[in-house]
């Protein structure tokens, strides 16, 4: 069993460490709670001591604990170090190599991954003391995960929310799971939306939220490959030791991909939009005052995932998504036949709407067809990167 130690640092984020705690747990880890003085402002150590089923760690110096140096033994104890949320203050004492409570000595002392989740108000994170703080740390091997944008606690809006529960459980899984079978392997995935302008205001997309997408790319990652993923607009962060290229048009992300070759898998999740208007407007397209709409003409985007598969240097394997709403294998099986690639997944997206948290597909190659379960989108993603591992090393 894996041993993490979580600390928790002084942030109005602190309650959601206990659905982080919540999560490790359910993947069989031991959960070591610390928290710092400020950390116990926002949260009782009672609340985290009876989730985790472990004493909460708050003092540095523990009677009857010292005669064997119980700090240093705590710190040498853990197979990760996970900060979750961590303040700008924890940073700052981070990168100066303070240790003048028990966080800090645990995080000068460990020899673990270490693994930091900051949630800060925006005008803090994006302050040079902080970003430089952060590039130090990031140079000296520590993982940060998030923060991202969106609304926080202070009413104001920007960068410094925690990231999601499910990407900091992920980021962990990454480190505590490293593997190596798809090591040296160039692999570009993309995701979310494709975004078509008609004017300046307005524009032609879908509903796609990227998470699957994103989800695939991480657990390609945790197996040690290279992942090159290109992104629509969405907003999430990307994850841990990938690199993000972000796009907005069918055609930016056709190019995109096409720069990254030659690549040895590619797996297309994003929802291209499957058409454009034939003339995007450099002003905003007015009313004309008689109450007829303006007509507008479509042409049909790129089709990256036939293009991919069709290349001079077409990846060793090639992958592809379907949303579809009806009669699901047969448009699955015409579809991968059209599009030329090896795998299809495919589902109903009446039944796994884009943005929710699930999935279920059939598994299409040109041999089989396999009905994968309902599952949450990452432990489809790592079932899929599983798969994919298993083709290059039957090649070998």
């Amino acid at each position: 069993m894996a041993r993490i130690i979580l600390i928790l640092s002084g942030s109005i984020a602190a309650y959601k460490a206990l659905d982080v705690a919540r999560e490790l747990q359910r993947d069989g880890v031991e959960v070591i709670p610390v928290m710092t003085e400020a950390a116990q402002q926002f949260l009782t150590p009672l609340s985290l001591e009876v989730l985790c089923g472990q004493a909460v760690h708050t003092d540095l110096f523990r009677p009857g604990e010292e005669s064997r140096i119980g700090h240093i033994a705590l710190a040498r104890s853990a197979d990760m170090v996970l900060v979750c949320p961590s303040s700008a203050d924890l940073m700052a004492r981070m990168a100066q190599g303070m240790a003048d409570d028990l966080a800090t000595t645990i995080l000068l002392a460990t020899e673990a991954p270490i693994i930091v989740a900051p949630a800060m108000n925006p005008h803090m994170w994006s302050h040079p003391a902080t970003q430089a703080n952060y590039s130090l740390l990031r140079q000296r091997g520590v993982t940060f995960i998030g923060p991202v944008p969106g609304d926080v606690a202070c009413g104001e809006k920007g960068t410094g929310r925690l990231a999601e529960t499910e990407n900091i459980v992920s980021s962990v899984r990454n480190l505590l799971s490293k593997r190596t079978d798809l090591s040296g392997k160039r692999i570009i995935v993309t995701a979310g939306p494709t975004v078509e302008p008609l004017d300046p205001v307005r524009f032609i997309s879908n509903h796609s939220s990227g998470i699957q997408g994103y989800a695939v790319a991480d657990a390609l990652a945790q197996h040690g490959a290279d992942v090159r993923l290109i992104s629509g607009p969405v907003s999430l962060s990307p994850p841990a030791n990938v690199t993000c290229i972000h796009v907005r048009t069918a055609e930016d992300m056709k190019a995109a991909c096409l720069e990254q070759l030659p690549a040895d898998a590619a797996i297309c999740v994003a929802a291209v939009s499957d058409w454009r208007p034939d003339v995007a407007y450099a002003s905003k397209m007015k009313k004309s005052g008689d109450g007829i709409p303006p007509v507008l003409k479509l042409v049909e985007n790129p089709d990256i995932l036939a293009t991919l598969s069709r290349h001079d240097q077409r990846p060793t394997l090639v992958v592809g998504f379907a949303a579809e709403t009806d009669d699901l294998r047969k448009h699955a099986e015409q579809k991968r036949l059209r599009k030329g690639c090896d795998w299809l997944l495919a589902n109903d997206v009446t039944k796994h709407r884009f943005g929710g948290k699930r999935n279920q597909v059939l598994f299409l190659t040109g041999d089989e067809t396999e009905a994968w379960p309902e599952m949450d989108k990452p432990s489809l993603a790592h079932r899929l990167a599983d798969r994919v591992a298993q083709f290059f090393q039957a090649r070998v």
